[in-house]
């Protein structure tokens, strides 16, 4: 390329010359697709190479046009030979008719050896299938013509049997064609159950015939058979297995004796497709399993009570999810056990399930409250009547759970092991005081679990051992039990806590429910639980000691409250007597220290108060004396600020009520008390910090008494009030100028302008009503001008104004 051209003429043939380039690799491209396709396909190369100017590719491949045609003209023949049999059969003799049927079968069927010798496979293949299809017009055809009689289940049978054979016979002639063995697969599903029902039997004998079936496919799955004819099997088998396992279950119920060995059949050739089947395996082992479980399960059920029907299919789920954990003798696959587990596991989850309702009766039963408190009456227990063995299923998976190793396995059993104490006093129709004694122990034994889980967390790995990365435990007896990471025993540990914590405050609740029929059963009630609570607030650490701690407090609260209500005392008196636990709690915090303790004393205040509020005058004692208990809780450095605060508020709402209590309607005896120890304050932190703004320190005080006072001032006709503020007003400000501070030359100089206003309103009114209407817009309009004159002089003015209340505090 020439370098001494004008840049103009260069950067255009540059331009030509790439676009020179992409041409030439986009028609390499499109021959190197052509190239690729004619290697790929066996029908030979294509007529015509792509290059450009050509026509475009073809969207099929030549096979796959080819597979088309000869499938549809396949189709065709085989309907149009149908048609013939089944329309057109009677225009012919009966020696015609078996010639031309005999004529066109054979050739069907004899043609594919010649095509397959020339190379047309896929012709052949075609054609094959169509010969297939005739020889079922052949078995059709002769059971109409010379076997009528005949009865059509058992001559379907055995037509099937023969067609089954005759298609392996002819798939093994010709080994070119894919289509004869899986077809005699499929026709193989077929002799069994049609000649058991030709027999005359019954659905078990049916299903039976499908069990042997289905295993004969298992047995062709295990072969080293083509894909397409161990697809053919395992599909003919599940198929068989949807239908026959439900009847094997219906059987198993209404009649055990049949259905079980009938699926103990169907699991052993589960069974043995898991082996065959490796990646269904699971599903396949859990199939069996729980085949297995109603075999066994339904004799055993019908020679039991009713009730028992539970807790039997839970005891036979419980001993195949057994077979989860290794066994070296019986060598089980461990996909196989899996699905044992899984079956198992899912058998006596449902039990469980069906074991809930005592547990939600015995939990929940005592809120369906339809009598007074303290009636003596008790509520029915919900649901009533139910089987005791719910117990026993209860206890069966809490022993199931209590054998898996690992953290997860006694999580199972905790909370199995509560839920037997819950619905105990259900199911066993116990009596009121046993009742509550069995809530109790609940609540004890969760609240001990829930301060020392480390006894159920030992033999597990110690958290030094804890890896980078942590890895499921592979020793022997592990699987999900044991698939917990190193360093168990700290998430165990939380995880069996907080369970117990849970679990125990649900048995207290229920409990304390219970307790409300009998007076003395709610004193006994909440005794106990104030004396656990109190132990594991001692006992316990982080969320179990804080929950508790307030649990011990709300127990206490209901003492107090129970006493109260059987001394017959008031609302209002009750309300002053239930202060002595906030009061305790304030005590109690300064060698225990728990938010949540105050928190809850906090809450039992607030309502000791509100039930006081109908009494005014008992209201502002509940307020002092609440102040109190705020002022001694300031004397904690961690609580000054809120507790002085709280304390200050509710001072000045005992002073405010008790005035209006006396009928005192003077603002002042209200904003008075609060000014002045306000001031005191405000004054104590400027001597404390010379830096403070007068605004913090004096703001709220002065505000107190002034903006009432200014408001009462504009609503009072006498002349004592207006004289006494704004006196007030003008030594505040004069203290403002001198000490330059901000907030009292400000306040107190706007409410002495105000307080003037007033005074002079009156006088304004009449002096404007004296002089004519044209005098005050003229006297305006001079303001204006006056105004507008020296406005620059004016904004300077304001400004050195507002600079110097700036630098006041």
């Amino acid at each position: 390329m020439d370098m001494n051209l004008p840049p103009v003429e260069e950067l255009r043939r540059v331009d030509a010359e790439l676009a020179r380039l992409d041409a030439r690799r986009a028609e390499l491209l499109a021959r190197r697709v052509w190239l690729l396709g004619v290697l790929r396909s066996p029908a030979g190369p294509a007529a015509a190479p792509p290059f450009p100017g050509a026509r475009p590719a073809a969207e099929t491949s030549p096979r796959g046009a080819q597979n088309v045609l000869l499938t549809l003209g396949g189709t065709l023949l085989a309907v149009a030979a149908l048609a013939f049999t089944l329309v057109s059969w009677g225009s012919m003799g009966i020696a015609g008719r078996s010639a031309v049927l005999l004529l066109v079968t054979s050739a069907a069927l004899a043609a594919p050896a010649v095509l397959l010798r020339r190379g047309l496979a896929s012709t052949a293949e075609a054609v094959g299938a169509l010969g297939l299809a005739l020889t079922v017009l052949d078995a059709y055809a002769l059971h109409r013509v010379a076997l009528p009689a005949t009865d059509g289940l058992g001559y379907a049978a055995v037509a099937a049997g023969l067609l089954a054979g005759l298609w392996a016979g002819y798939g093994g002639l010709l080994r070119g064609l894919r289509l004869p063995f899986p077809a005699s697969v499929a026709a193989a599903q077929l002799p069994l159950p049609l000649g058991v029902l030709a027999a005359g039997g019954g659905p078990a004998a049916v299903a039976w015939a499908a069990a042997l079936t289905a295993a004969a496919d298992v047995l062709l799955l295990a072969r080293r058979a083509g894909v397409a004819v161990r697809t053919t099997a395992g599909v003919s088998a599940a198929l068989l297995a949807v239908w026959a396992l439900p009847v094997g279950g219906t059987l198993s119920l209404t009649g055990p004796w049949a259905g079980g060995p009938l699926l103990l059949g169907w699991a052993a050739v589960l069974l043995g497709a898991a082996r065959v089947v490796r990646p269904a395996a699971r599903v396949l082992a859990a199939v069996a399993a729980l085949a297995g479980v109603a075999a066994v399960a339904g004799p055993v059920r019908a020679a039991l009570p009713a009730e028992w029907t539970v807790p039997v299919y839970v005891v036979c789920g419980l001993a195949v999810a057994a077979l989860w954990r290794p066994v070296r003798v019986a060598r089980i696959p461990a996909e196989v056990r899996a699905g044992f587990g899984l079956a198992g596991g899912g058998v006596a989850a449902l039990g469980l399930v069906w074991a809930l309702p005592p547990v939600l009766g015995g939990l929940l039963g005592p809120a369906a409250r339809t009598t007074a408190v303290w009636s003596g009456t008790h509520t029915a227990p919900v649901p009533a009547q139910w089987p005791a063995t719910a117990l026993l299923v209860l206890l069966l998976g809490a022993g199931a759970a209590a054998a898996v190793r690992g953290p997860w396995g006694r999580w199972g059993a905790v909370l199995l092991g509560w839920a037997v104490l819950t619905a105990l006093p259900v199911a066993l129709g116990l009596s009121y005081a046993a009742g509550i004694a069995v809530r109790l122990v609940a609540t004890g034994a969760a609240l001990a679990l829930a301060v020392r889980p480390g006894v159920l967390t030992r033999g597990l790995p110690e958290p030094a051992a804890v890896p980078e990365r942590p890895e499921p435990s592979t020793r022997p007896g592990g699987g999900w039990g044991a698939s917990w990471p190193v360093g168990a025993p700290v998430a165990a540990g939380a995880l069996l806590s907080r369970t117990g914590l849970v679990t125990g405050l649900a048995s207290a609740g229920s409990a304390l429910l219970l307790a409300l029929d009998v007076r003395a059963a709610t004193f006994v009630v909440l005794g106990v639980l104030l004396g656990l609570c109190a132990a594991a607030a001692v006992l316990g650490a982080g969320a179990v000691r804080e929950t508790a701690a307030g649990g011990a407090v709300l127990a206490a609260a209901g003492l107090v409250g129970a006493g109260t209500a059987a001394a017959g005392l008031s609302a209002a008196a009750a309300g002053l007597v239930l202060l002595l636990v906030p009061a305790g709690t304030a005590a109690l915090a300064v060698r225990f220290r728990s938010l949540a303790s105050e928190l809850s004393g906090v809450a039992v205040g607030a309502l000791a108060v509100a039930l006081t509020a109908p009494r005014p005058a008992v209201l502002a004692l509940a307020l002092a004396l609440g102040g109190v208990i705020a002022a001694a809780t300031a004397l904690r450095p961690e609580r000054r600020r809120a507790a002085s605060w709280t304390a200050g508020a509710l001072f000045l709402a005992a002073a405010w009520l008790r005035l209006g209590v006396w009928g005192v309607t003077v603002p002042e005896a209200y904003t008075l008390p609060v000014t002045v120890p306000a001031l005191v304050v405000g004054l104590l932190r400027r001597r404390r910090d010379p830096a403070a703004s007068s605004w913090g320190a004096y703001g709220a005080g002065l505000a107190a008494t002034l903006v009432p006072g200014l408001v009462a001032v504009w609503s009072d006709p006498h002349w004592a009030r207006p004289l006494l503020l704004g006196t007030g007003a003008l030594a505040v400000t004069l203290l403002g100028a001198r000490f330059r501070l901000q907030a009292p030359l400000v306040l107190g100089g706007a409410v002495l302008a105000l307080v003037a206003v007033h005074e002079l309103a009156p006088y304004v009114v009449q002096l404007v009503g004296a002089l004519p209407r044209w005098l005050p817009p003229a006297a305006a309009g001079l303001l204006l001008l006056a105004v507008g004159a020296t406005y620059e002089r004016r904004l300077r003015e304001a400004r050195l104004v507002r600079e110097r209340l700036a630098r006041m505090r």
